[in-house]
């Protein structure tokens, strides 16, 4: 299986999760605490940029380096998953 199927799996089995805990279930065979930890501090830093938060106030609410919250914000704004997984959260929470 090359590279893309891998991937292409990988995607389809995160799918295939239904609630917080099975994901929470997945995530933690999947990856390191270090590597969950990263993720969902990225997550936090989209939240605040998009919160209209900027890069001082973020680094100091999150730790994030002005690296990460820069490629966060590029990522953000080039309108990718980062805006499309915020924009679902905020209507679930509706």
């Amino acid at each position: 299986m090359d590279e893309q199927a891998r991937l292409s799996q990988f995607y389809q089995a995160v799918l295939q999760l239904k609630t917080p805990q099975e994901a929470h279930l997945f995530f933690r065979d999947i990856c390191t605490v270090k590597e969950l930890q990263a993720m969902g501090q990225r997550l936090e830093v989209a939240r605040l940029l998009d919160g209209g938060k900027n890069y001082n106030e973020i680094e100091n609410a999150t730790g994030a380096s002005s690296a990460t919250i820069s490629r966060v914000n590029k990522c953000l704004l080039g309108g990718g998953g980062y805006a499309l997984t915020l924009e679902r959260m905020k209507e679930d929470a509706k």
